[in-house]
């Protein structure tokens, strides 16, 4: 409800899964979104972010949250800040993810297979993640790759408002059409989301 009353209409919940927890999570996960109440003003996806994998467990781990009910599947992606194995940006983009989240060291070649494959690329206001935006919105802008705003709330003190992260955006020096361009491209995707889960 804190997404609500910060001004949201439709959230995922994506819990950090790996092998040793997938099953309980999506279990809970799905279970948590089918009991969400639909009169409740906002809408609760059912998501994962695989994090911290060998790259040869993303598209095994994506086919299964796929077929137990995940709707929106995040990759953890190559970050200054939090290092994985590299590579993990080309192998997650190369599965069945929806978003890579802070992928700070992301490549011309995977900027470009983003924007082919039609993954979102995120900025962030996370601490600490939120220092490669720039990088990730010029690597967008460059290759056409369509950007998310996302603050990546771990705690209640990490949710902000949509309008808040817009100035996450403008930080990345996106205007005003960049910006709108997003929303219509997150509102696209949720509403085949939404169609796929009601």
């Amino acid at each position: 409800m804190r997404y609500l009353a910060a001004g949201y209409k439709v959230i995922a919940i994506t819990d950090h899964t790996d092998y040793c927890n997938i099953k309980s999570a999506v279990s809970a996960i799905v279970d948590f979104c089918r009991h969400w109440p639909r009169n409740s003003g906002i809408k609760v996806l059912p998501g994962v972010e695989l994090t911290h994998l060998p790259c040869e467990q993303f598209k095994p781990l994506t086919k299964y949250a796929r077929s137990h009910g995940i709707k929106v599947i995040v990759a953890h992606g190559e970050t200054p800040m939090e290092p994985v194995i590299p590579g993990t940006n080309h192998a997650a983009l190369l599965s069945d993810i929806d978003i890579l989240a802070h992928p700070g060291r992301i490549t011309d070649e995977d900027a470009l297979l983003a924007s082919q494959r039609g993954i979102f690329l995120e900025l962030t206001s996370r601490a600490g993640h939120s220092d490669a935006n720039f990088f990730v919105a010029t690597q967008a802008r460059k290759f056409k790759a369509k950007l998310i705003l996302n603050n990546d709330s771990h705690q209640p003190e990490d949710i902000i408002s949509p309008k808040e992260l817009e100035k996450i955006g403008y930080a990345c020096s996106l205007n005003q059409q960049d910006v709108e361009d997003i929303y219509r491209n997150v509102e696209a995707f949720l509403k085949d989301k939404e169609g796929r889960w009601s």
